[in-house]
């Protein structure tokens, strides 16, 4: 039984009377076969999965039994006016989210006498919550994650490059199992960790802090971990900051349960390290939903009314400091609301590690 096709046509039933997925990963979350050229076409009874010559044999083997595999050929209009006849639909659904202007221009001429309507957040609200399966693919991309980074203590000397950290993370990650890399890896050292996101660039490693934020990708899931270490000794204030954010985070994991409103999980953070004198140098959110993309619903943020966190949310924690042209530090998990409890996932030590 796919139960998320059976929640989508559930709300569907308000919206119209079937849908059209193009996009590639709420295609795959539906019918569990991950390829880059196709179509999902739902109504309230029936499901087709649409692909091409080069992809079915394989959408036969993979896709799920709920969908009707259909081969098109030849021009969009001429498989697709008849089906949706066929299928009894009237109003057809698209993803107003991410499709483009120009593709609902061309839609919109290609199903002509049928009425389109916003889907709106409907899959986006069936993906925040995830279920078994989908929790156990981000444990295991994050196992990867975890011994890449063991990996990358023993590979890190001062002689090595920003890009050749970021490089080989990639390259065990890969080795180690993952389709990927979850987003671009950044590895930033001494004045560029000040930047949440920078780059990696080509010179040596600077002395100080080295922050790391990676994540594998593992059968289509995302998993999400930041690490700082020191290159060389760290100074007095370096510890107190590095300190000061493991305490943040440390509290708010401990701060995690059901029913805790996201806004009020940033506050815990945020008001130890303002409490702590670095008031303006917290400037991102708490941490955000990791799923099929590194950043999904819900966002954990001080902005907003919230969201109240519960059964089936992975959300990071991942409170930093940055001090423009000195350096930064930033520490993150990920963590499961699971249906009787919230488990930090991510295994790897936290203490401040000097290297060299």
């Amino acid at each position: 039984m796919n139960t998320r096709l059976i929640k989508l046509q559930e709300r569907l039933k308000d919206i119209a009377d079937g849908v059209i997925v193009t996009n590639e990963k709420n295609i795959r979350y539906l019918c569990g076969f991950d390829y880059t050229d196709g179509y999902l076409v739902i109504s309230n009874s029936k499901a087709v999965l649409v692909c091409d010559f080069r992809y079915i044999e394989a959408a036969k083997k993979e896709g799920d039994p709920a969908f009707e595999v259909f081969m098109m050929s030849g021009p969009r209009k001429d498989w697709l006016v008849p089906m949706l006849s066929e299928m009894n639909i009237k109003t057809l659904a698209f993803e107003d989210n991410s499709m483009t202007v120009k593709a609902h221009a061309t839609l919109e001429k290609d199903v002509e006498g049928v009425t389109l309507v916003p889907l709106g957040e409907v899959i986006t609200e069936l993906r925040e919550y995830k279920d078994e399966t989908e929790m156990n693919n981000m444990i295991a991309a994050q196992r990867i994650a975890e011994k890449a980074f063991e990996h990358i203590l023993g590979f890190i000397t001062p002689e090595r490059t920003e890009r050749e950290i970021a490089l080989e993370l990639d390259f065990e990650m890969r080795r180690l199992g993952a389709q990927g890399s979850s987003f671009e890896t950044i590895a930033v050292s001494g004045t560029a960790s000040s930047m949440p996101h920078g780059v990696p660039r080509s010179c040596k490693l600077e002395k100080g802090f080295l922050t790391m934020d990676f994540g594998a990708l593992y059968n289509g899931y995302c998993s999400d971990m930041t690490r700082t270490v020191c290159i060389g000794k760290a100074d007095d204030d370096m510890k107190r900051m590095y300190n000061t954010v493991l305490e943040a985070q440390l509290r708010a994991i401990d701060a995690m349960h059901h029913g805790i409103n996201s806004k009020d999980a940033d506050a815990v953070a945020r008001d130890i390290i303002y409490g702590n004198g670095y008031k303006g140098y917290f400037g991102h959110s708490l941490g955000h939903g990791v799923g099929m993309d590194i950043h999904e619903a819900p966002s954990v943020s001080p902005n907003g009314e919230g969201k109240v966190l519960t059964t089936g949310h992975v959300v990071t924690c991942e409170p930093g400091i940055y001090i423009e042209g000195k350096y930064g530090v930033r520490i993150e998990d990920m963590l499961f609301f699971y249906p009787d409890k919230v488990v930090d996932i991510t295994k790897t030590a936290k203490e401040l590690i000097e290297i060299y």
